[in-house]
This record gives structure tokens, C-alpha cells and sequence, in this order.
């Protein structure tokens, strides 16, 4: 059995639980690992904060969902003013109670995928395998 989702979201910080519900649900009926499924929804919480928290001139979001037996897919994409790939190269000082969210999705989930573009907005994509 297979689920897929594509989810249209405002830029608001009330979307975040909703998808987070969501993908969860989805992964119950599956009956995905716990740990795997906790560990997608920490991803998918840092990476739909991110979109609200930063993505100055977008008014939503969209995220795909694509949850299968064995695999799951995510991405969430915006049509903000996007961000410079140096920012994201290094996590924040352990000190900092921000910018971690991309380095824990790096730690998280396998196949992460990040493009940006000016204007254009931001996409990022990761995966988890399901043993």
C-alpha cells in the first residue's frame, strides 16, 4: 500500500502541527517503525518551521508526501526569496537555540536535497527507508 499527498499550506505557524498530524497518521496506517516515523516528523517539523519562519515573500507552502510500506518521501517547497547555499553548510554553535533545523534534517533522513533560487523559492527533499 502506498499513500501519496500534496498538501497546499499558508505561511502560517498553525501549518506545522497539521502536516506533522498528518504524515503521522499516515505512517500508523502503515504501521511504520516508531523510531523512523519520529524521526521523519522531527524533519518534516524543521523543514515546514523553516518555510514559515523564513520565507520572506511567500504567502504558503506545498508539501508532498509520499509514504509507502518501506519508503517514505518529503517534499516541501516555497516560493520565497529563497536562501544562499552557504548558509546551510554548517550547523549553528551548539550554544544557539536556532538555525539547526537543516542539520538535523541532514541527521535524520537520508537523501536530502536542498535548491534555491532568487525569487523563485526553495525546495527540499528527503527520504527515509524503512528496515
Amino acid at each position: 500500500m502506498r499513500m501519496s499527498v500534496r498538501l497546499n499550506l499558508p505561511r502560517e505557524v498553525d501549518s506545522v502541527p497539521a502536516v506533522r498530524r498528518l504524515l503521522r497518521c499516515a505512517l500508523s496506517t502503515l504501521q511504520v517503525d516508531g523510531q523512523a516515523g519520529a524521526d521523519l516528523e522531527i524533519a518534516l517539523t524543521e523543514a515546514c518551521a523553516n518555510v514559515v519562519k523564513h520565507a520572506a515573500g511567500a504567502d504558503g507552502f506545498e508539501v508532498r508526501l509520499d509514504v509507502g510500506e518501506d519508503h517514505c518521501s518529503i517534499d516541501v517547497v516555497d516560493n520565497g526569496r529563497g536562501f544562499e547555499a552557504e548558509e546551510t553548510a554548517a550547523p549553528a554553535p551548539a550554544a544557539s537555540e536556532h538555525g539547526r533545523g537543516l542539520f538535523l534534517i541532514r541527521a535524520l533522513a537520508e537523501n536530502v536535497r536542498m535548491q534555491s533560487s532568487p525569487r523563485t523559492g526553495s525546495l527540499i527533499h528527503f527520504e527515509k527507508s524503512f528496515a
